[in-house]
């Protein structure tokens, strides 16, 4: 346990050198900028360089725009991994948030500037764009180029444990070992897929996948490396599947791996190349916009339609007995389970045998209202409260119970791939199938939803937000 604190606390402090270097370097672009107008001649109104730079807007702008710059460069994701960068995607995201704080300068300070010349306006904004780029990349750039060669030569080592005890993985792990650059991964031990049969020998601990979680716990584990000897689909994904619970990074080895159904990320290219399969094809940015907007919707949403949800709960109270909200347990992000919140459209205790059913177009269990409900969508609206506790987004596959995962996962195993994501209150699935009725239509609507997984964009869930409300008001809920 005390190698995953120190790992963390590496990570910690490597995010800290990030954001104080950030700041540093925006705010010193930012003054730099200030002299260059000033020198140009594109202000007006004072004597000398001091009095301009000592002016109150100056001064208040020297505070505020920094702070504005942090926040662009949170949401562009570059915060979200710290101990191994790409250097040509730090290089991009850089020159990308550079841009996008430019336009924002632009059009909340600059807009209104008479400078006389329209080509000096566009002069600049290049030197302003040009000032933010140069001087926060030579920071990142610095921190970065320490990390990786603390990686390279073996200071800094990420606990890791291979999923896999058969031949392939231990020559995957020698190879690793091996390297004269180190990627920084540090093989605590394998872990036996079932069916496999694990080498005889060797010197590295090899555990059951039911142990996982503790040898995780006790060793600090950082990285999941999946290298199957044997090309079984079925077994991997089930292995896999229980991986996610874990909610470590899951890299497969992609010549090991070909069987794959969903499109992945190398997330390693100057070593041995790798594919994240925990992490969803959007970009680090998509993720914190796409989060962001569920926090912002989510509590509109719980805001203004109070009436809504006391009109409803009313009705609901006078037509038939029990509860008003039911809580129901489904799985989600990484594989962890959740409270999944509806309004109740069924009879009270429609599962009293205890075994999960699906329901149907004429299932007696559902009440007149809930019929209604269902029809329109409206026992879901309570689900904006999972969103904003982070168990569900608004977009995203449709949550399922263990028992039907089960049965899904035996026919297609690439739907543990679905834990990637936060489940959604509508999917791609319900707005091209809408409701299953048995297994098999599940099995058909989970092919959409991992189209959805491979296409993953702001602009898919616009999309199928607009297919969503359409159905809602058109009443193709059931």
């Amino acid at each position: 346990m005390r190698i995953r604190l120190d790992i963390n606390n590496k990570a910690h402090r490597q995010r800290i050198k990030y954001v104080l270097g950030d700041f540093v370097m925006s705010s010193l672009a930012w003054f730099t900028y200030n002299i260059v107008r000033y020198q140009m001649g594109n202000v007006v109104g004072y004597d000398h360089l001091t009095s301009y730079l000592t002016s109150k807007i100056v001064l208040l702008g020297q505070i505020a725009f920094p702070l504005m710059m942090m926040v662009t460069y949170a949401f562009s994701g570059y915060y979200n991994e710290v101990c191994r960068k790409s250097r040509i995607q730090e290089l991009l995201t850089t020159a990308a948030s550079a841009g996008i704080n430019t336009l924002l300068i632009f059009f909340v300070a600059l807009i209104n500037d008479v400078i006389g010349v329209r080509g000096s306006d566009y002069e600049m904004i290049f030197i302003l764009w040009a000032l933010l780029f140069g001087f926060v990349y030579i920071m990142r750039f610095i921190i970065t180029n320490n990390a990786v060669k603390r990686i390279k030569s073996r200071r800094w080592t990420f606990p890791t444990l291979i999923i896999g005890s058969g031949a392939a993985a231990v020559a995957f792990a020698d190879k690793l070992n091996k390297m004269r650059n180190s990627s920084g991964y540090d093989i605590k031990g394998f872990v036996n897929i079932p069916g496999e049969n694990p080498v005889k020998g060797n010197p590295l601990p090899c555990y059951d996948l039911d142990e996982i979680k503790e040898v995780c716990e006790d060793e600090g584990i950082w990285e999941l490396i999946v290298v199957p000897t044997r090309d079984d689909f079925h077994q991997t994904m089930g292995a896999i599947n229980r991986l996610f619970a874990l909610g470590l990074p899951i890299k497969v080895s992609p010549e090991r791996f070909n069987m794959m159904q969903s499109q992945v990320r190398i997330s390693d290219i100057y070593g041995e190349p790798l594919v994240n399969i925990s992490r969803s094809s959007m970009s680090d940015s998509g993720k914190n916009i796409k989060r962001a907007i569920d926090i912002v919707v989510s509590i509109i949403a719980l805001i203004v339609l109070i009436p809504v949800y006391a009109a409803v709960g009313i009705t609901i109270k006078l037509t038939s007995p029990g509860p008003i909200f039911y809580l129901q347990r489904r799985v989600g992000f990484h594989n962890k389970p959740f409270n999944i919140i509806k309004f109740r459209s069924m009879v009270q205790n429609a599962e009293a045998a205890g075994k999960p059913q699906l329901s149907s177009d004429n299932d007696p269990r559902i009440t007149p209202f809930g019929r209604f409900m269902r029809k329109y969508r409206i026992d879901e609206l309570p689900q904006f409260w999972n969103v904003l506790k982070g168990d569900m987004s608004i977009v995203g596959p449709r949550p399922e119970r263990k028992h039907y995962i089960d049965l899904i996962t035996e026919r297609v195993p690439a739907y543990a791939l679905l834990h990637q994501v936060r489940p959604g209150i509508t999917s791609m699935g319900m707005v091209k199938f809408g409701y299953a009725k048995n297994v098999d239509e599940m099995v058909e609507r989970v092919k959409y939803d991992l189209m959805y997984l491979d296409n993953m964009s702001l602009l898919n869930d616009l999309k199928i937000l607009i297919y969503t409300i359409k159905i809602v008001f058109t009443g193709r809920g059931m």
